[in-house]
């Protein structure tokens, strides 16, 4: 009995941001949650997180497994799958042991299939200019450039 009550808590949306809903910040929940609005910074759990169709998502999120049918910019750390349906974006780092993208959706991605989820995310490469100079000024002094 106590496994079928932790199912149906796990597969239940126990949070909704809305689609006039804006949020910056961290968010930790139980049980399964649905952006269909804003929402800039950092998502952590181990249940599902939905991204609606108005859902413009940008964060790291670590996460037990996600559905994406709106937009993300980020990381993706998914231990069981990251699903993108048709009218889904992503543009980012996506680390899971399943990758499910149906026809239509728009990935930009370095895409991991893996079983090991590595404790911090794949550093960024400079950007532009200003990033490797900024490289360059923390070499060891003494050395040439």
């Amino acid at each position: 009995m106590k496994d079928k009550k932790q199912t149906l808590e796990e597969t239940k949306i126990t949070g909704f941001f809305d689609k006039n809903t804006t949020f910056k910040g961290d968010l930790e929940f139980k049980g399964s949650f649905r952006i269909d609005g804003q929402f800039k910074g950092n998502i952590n759990s181990e249940s599902t997180l939905i991204i609606g169709d108005n859902g413009k998502v940008e964060a790291d999120i670590k996460i037990g497994s996600t559905s994406v049918s709106g937009e993300v910019k980020g990381t993706i750390q998914a231990k069981e799958k990251v699903e993108i349906h048709s009218n889904g974006k992503i543009t980012g780092t996506i680390i899971t042991p399943k990758l499910i993208v149906e026809e239509g959706a728009f990935l930009e991605d370095n895409c991991q299939t893996t079983d090991k989820m590595p404790q911090a995310p794949p550093p960024k490469p400079p950007q532009d200019k200003n990033d490797r100079k900024d490289m360059k000024i923390e070499q060891k002094a003494g050395q040439k450039t």
